[in-house]
């Protein structure tokens, strides 16, 4: 207990930070859930304090996420289309879904699988983030504009026959469950259709209007109805809360720009009595803590759930990746080391219990952790804190809440999907090989246009694929190579016995036998953290690296700034053509490692190391 509270002071500003960057973030999640900004704020609520209390990285904040949002986004529209668009009715099989979700992802902490998850290779990560950029975007169209395809009087009175159709397909399906014979008995067929109110038909229209529309395929399709319809109130609150956001950070960073757009267009809204559309338009914040949700025990038909497995391990692996990722961030900032399984336990049980009382499921949340480091935040108190004030704010606040604009959500979630997509990767696709620049498209593609877990099997296919290919190439080119023998790869090379033992202390050396590739990265990463505070210079002898993918060559440049950062001096040995050329492709090469610091051989660096380095130990 009293290594919780060791940094009391610095984890509750910590904690009440990232608690009001998660207030506009979860309540936006939410709602682009399609089961309300309460489900977003239950999820922010529960997640967060227990991943951070069983979690295995100590300032990790948890809540939802968009790429979890994302997937249950899907998940929420098909369950509830299969139950004639009522959502009261699909809830306990979608909260069912959520509930197997956590099960997995604590079933993965227990069976170790954290450990593997270095494995993804960068270009399946960026393409996939990048896609999930993507899908937010476009799926902020309609709310955009202001446009609602339900209550478009041209496509009711398009989907009207179709809805017909559909209610007398469920009637002779009913009759032929009962054994009527409808070409014998067509007057019951009649008598029966007579009875279908126009109330039944408007709501069938708008069931099928909703599946039509709905996703990237539907909000692509009909975005000109929405700037046909375009409501011009809602399109500038939209605008104005993006316009907040970014510009609000400019002044200062102290207060979240978030919160501030969320304040500020809300107040405005109020204040003017303008008729823009509210959370409480959609589904209200009920105030007073969540009851759970026992009809997820009861009410659910176990053979309607078996076809979401698939997406509730998908939900699992991807909170995983996304937890993972995070705590790796948190990890770089704190220089601690986090425990991957124990991470995916903690992360588990909270989603499970979020799903209880009707949260949608979450992970690691980068920006938010961020900020709760930055404001003093190192223990796992920050992280109960931060859930603590999300649910003082429903206690105390959700009919204020239930008031915010729902293009205001749509603005917030705008600069969510801008900010997610991965620029880095973007930028470098002129740049990096065709095959890492294939896997980063195709993935994108298939997650924007098909489906998240097609997408990353697809990716980790493609890209395992060309590495097997690339290793191939290089044992074929080496085949007439004379083996070094059985020489351990940080023991003392032959042509370093003769180092001065003068310089031993101001000079480490770094071998890397092998390819420097996506699943090595982790280990390299960590080169900073080995050298001793008493070298002055580091040489990294690539003899033996044939090949670095754009996974390696973001861990090697990371590595070389933290060096740098510490004045050591970087020296290169025995670097081969396509390492130097990725180097040379994002200008670590000569600009962080000037030329004359690239050697040919050990004994060439070996005379400038006598000539510069100065014995100080």
């Amino acid at each position: 207990m009293k290594n919780i509270f060791s940094n009391l002071k610095g984890d509750l500003f910590g904690g009440i930070t990232a608690g009001i960057v998660a207030l506009p973030l979860a309540l936006a999640f939410g709602v682009q859930s399609g089961l309300g900004a309460a489900a977003g704020l239950y999820g922010a609520i529960f997640i967060g304090m227990l991943a951070a209390i069983f979690g295995g990285t100590a300032s990790q904040i948890s809540g939802p996420t968009a790429p979890m949002t994302v997937i249950s986004t899907v998940l929420v529209a098909e369950i509830v289309r299969m139950n004639n668009g009522e959502l009261d009715k699909a809830l306990p099989t979608i909260l069912f879904v959520f509930l197997l979700a956590g099960i997995f992802q604590v079933l993965l902490g227990i069976l170790k699988v954290g450990s593997y998850i270095k494995y993804i290779p960068y270009p399946v990560v960026s393409g996939f983030m990048t896609g999930i950029g993507v899908i937010i975007l476009i799926t902020q169209i309609f709310p955009t504009f202001g446009y609602n395809p339900t209550l478009d009087s041209q496509l009711l009175a398009k989907y009207k026959p179709l809805a017909e159709e559909s209610l007398l397909n469920k009637i002779l399906a009913d009759e032929a469950s009962e054994g009527i014979l409808v070409i014998e008995d067509f007057e019951e067929t009649i008598a029966r259709a007579s009875n279908i109110s126009e109330a039944e038909v408007l709501k069938e229209s708008k069931t099928l209007i909703s599946t039509e529309t709905g996703g990237v395929v539907g909000s692509i399709k009909y975005a000109s109805n929405a700037l046909r319809n375009i409501n011009w109130l809602e399109f500038l609150l939209t605008l104005g809360t993006v316009f907040i956001i970014y510009g609000f950070k400019r002044i200062t960073k102290l207060i979240p720009s978030t919160l501030v757009a969320l304040v500020v267009i809300t107040g405005l809204v109020q204040i003017l009595g303008w008729n823009a559309l509210t959370i409480a338009d959609k589904s209200p914040i009920p105030s007073g803590f969540p009851l759970p949700k026992l009809s997820i025990f009861y009410g659910v038909d176990l053979g309607l759930v078996m076809p979401y497995i698939v997406t509730a391990i998908t939900l699992a692996g991807l909170g995983a990746i996304d937890s993972l990722l995070t705590s790796v961030v948190a990890d770089n900032i704190t220089k601690t080391k986090h425990n991957s399984n124990r991470e995916l336990v903690g992360q588990g049980i909270g989603n499970s219990i979020a799903a209880l009382f009707g949260g949608i499921p979450g992970a690691g949340a980068t920006i938010r952790t961020v900020v709760n480091i930055q404001s003093g935040g190192k223990t796992r108190l920050s992280g109960v804190v931060h859930g603590l004030l999300l649910l003082m704010v429903l206690l105390i606040l959700g009919p204020i809440a239930s008031k915010i604009p729902l293009s205001v959500l749509a603005g917030i979630l705008i600069t969510v999907g801008i900010g997610v997509m991965d620029y880095r990767g973007l930028k470098a696709l002129g740049k990096m090989p065709k095959s890492d620049a294939i896997v980063i498209i195709v993935v994108l593609l298939l997650t924007v246009f098909l489906d998240l877990i097609t997408a990353v099997a697809v990716g980790l296919i493609l890209a395992s694929i060309i590495f097997m290919k690339k290793m191939s190439d290089v044992t074929a080119r080496q085949s007439s190579i004379k083996t070094l023998g059985n020489i351990p790869r940080e023991d003392i090379w032959k042509d370093e016995i003769d180092f001065p033992n003068n310089l031993k202390e101001e000079v480490y050396i770094k071998h890397i036998d092998g390819p420097l590739f996506f699943g090595y990265t982790a280990d390299f990463s960590i080169l900073a953290q080995q050298i001793p505070e008493t070298a002055t210079h580091v040489v990294i002898r690539m003899d033996k690296v044939p090949y670095m993918d754009q996974s390696g060559l973001y861990a090697f440049e990371e590595s070389i700034l933290q060096l740098q950062q510490k004045n050591i001096e970087v020296l290169l040995v025995g670097v081969q053509e396509q390492p130097l050329f990725r180097l040379q492709t994002i200008n670590l090469v000569p600009t962080r490692i000037p030329a004359h610091l690239l050697f040919e051989t050990f004994a060439d660096s070996l005379g400038y190391i006598k000539a510069y380095v100065k014995n100080i130990h």
